[in-house]
């Protein structure tokens, strides 16, 4: 395992920013509890700093995974967020979309959030910008981008896209090979 370069640090901040906002800065630097972004095979890890530090006794051929997978870098350097990253994401997110429970399997199947399943959104969310997806229980499912602005979600026809699925709980189960 090894830290992030400053380019790989840029691109995971940037991400996770789409989501979290402001709040990115206490996912690493909380004094009480701290933890750091290390890669290892192009997946990023969330570790605590403490584990971290007794992962150094362990060979690099030998180690399989470290801490929280939250995201990987592609062949052609980009860097995408996996379905680890959403309790992190969850945790700290500043716009979130509550999905009704007729939709719920139909987005766990890896569809887009339709205006006839929206059940609530956070006020003010723009368009395009990172959501976190929730049941109506206030259980997270997955994560993605919205696709129009809360104002502009209230004119649409129940079958117009709110939000595009980038990942949800239901990628466990459809990919359990290669994870």
């Amino acid at each position: 395992m090894r830290p992030l370069t400053d380019e790989e640090s840029r691109m995971v901040f940037e991400k996770m920013y789409k989501f979290v906002g402001k709040s990115i800065k206490t996912i690493v630097d909380d004094p009480a509890n701290p933890h750091l972004l290390r890669v290892h095979r192009q997946k990023v890890y969330y570790i605590r700093e403490e584990i971290c530090k007794r992962a150094g006794n362990v060979a690099r051929d030998h180690l399989v995974a470290l801490g929280t997978n939250i995201g990987k870098f592609t062949h052609a350097g980009n860097f995408r967020l996996t379905i680890g990253a959403l309790d992190l994401l969850a945790k700290y997110a500043k716009n979130k979309i509550w999905v009704k429970p007729t939709s719920e399997m139909s987005y766990m199947y890896g569809n887009n959030v339709l205006k006839s399943g929206l059940g609530r959104i956070t006020e003010a969310t723009p368009a395009y910008t990172g959501v976190v997806i929730y049941t109506m229980a206030d259980v997270p499912i997955g994560f993605g981008v919205t696709a129009r602005s809360t104002q502009e979600c209230r004119k649409l026809e129940p079958s117009a896209v709110v939000a595009f699925n980038q990942a949800d709980v239901g990628l466990y189960l459809r990919s359990e090979d290669t994870m």
